[in-house]
C-alpha cells in the first residue's frame, strides 16, 4: 500500500498491520508485533487482523501522553 494520509480523517474504517505502520512510521513487523499484544485494540477475523479506526485513534490518544 503505498497510501499517504494527511489527517486521520481519512483513514479507513479498519486498518490492516502495513497501514498501522505506515500511520506510526513503523516497520510492518513491529506493527505486527503490536497487533499481537493483548492492550492493542486487535479485532481477528480468521486469521486477519485488523484494527477499527475508532480505537486506535484513541490507542494513540492514550499512548501519546496526552491528556487532553
Amino acid at each position: 500500500m503505498n497510501a499517504t494520509y494527511k489527517s486521520h480523517d481519512e483513514l479507513p474504517i479498519t486498518l490492516n498491520a502495513n497501514q498501522v505502520a505506515k500511520v506510526l512510521g513503523i516497520s510492518r513487523v513491529r506493527a505486527y508485533e503490536l497487533l499481537h499484544c493483548k492492550t492493542f485494540p486487535t479485532l481477528r477475523i480468521g486469521k486477519r487482523l485488523i484494527v477499527p479506526k475508532d480505537k486506535f485513534l484513541e490507542w494513540m490518544h492514550k499512548h501519546s501522553g496526552g491528556n487532553a
